[in-house]
């Protein structure tokens, strides 16, 4: 098993696609890159922690290549967007590609620079080493499971083709 964290806005939803995929084993939310040691939800929102809201991702790479993996995660970003993804507004909400195994690093940049071929303006997606990660509270996990009306920038029909892409 291999293991990849990705930011891309709020991660109720990013979690739920994530986890929606043919070859993630284990989703998990939490915070990662910031300043403060065990932040807690409204440390991020309001004391400028430095946290990203992101996804760690258990996958099997027999079953899944991270290049593919990350190419159905820019399906639910804008990759262009600073600190924003849908009506989700901070540096929180930025978007980031963090790892933890550097053999990874270069198949990331690999991929955004395929990715920069389909955008004028430069991409905002941070790529770097994972610094650090905290879990998230037990009622974000899994959010929108347990809330499915609750908000996401991530609309049904991404959630649809994915499943609808993924039959056999």
């Amino acid at each position: 098993m291999k293991e990849i964290y990705l930011a891309g806005g709020c991660f109720w939803g990013t979690e739920k696609y994530l986890e929606l995929i043919n070859g993630v084993v284990k989703t998990e939310v939490g915070y990662a890159n910031g300043t403060t040691e065990n932040p807690s939800y409204e440390d991020v929102c309001r004391k400028n922690t430095g946290h990203a809201e992101t996804v760690k991702v258990i996958y099997n790479p027999e079953e899944i290549a991270l290049d593919d993996l990350l190419k159905l995660f820019y399906k639910i970003i804008d990759p262009v967007s600073l600190n924003r993804q849908g009506n989700d507004l901070g540096t929180q909400y930025r978007t980031g590609i963090y790892y933890v195994d550097e053999v990874d690093n270069d198949i990331i940049k690999e991929s955004l620079n395929e990715l920069q071929n389909d955008y004028v303006e430069p991409l905002a997606v941070e790529v770097m080493e994972l610094q650090n990660y905290y879990v998230a509270e037990e009622y974000h996990q899994k959010y929108l499971d347990k809330n499915p009306d609750g908000y996401c920038h991530i609309g049904q029909v991404e959630f649809d083709e994915l499943i609808e892409d993924q039959k056999i």
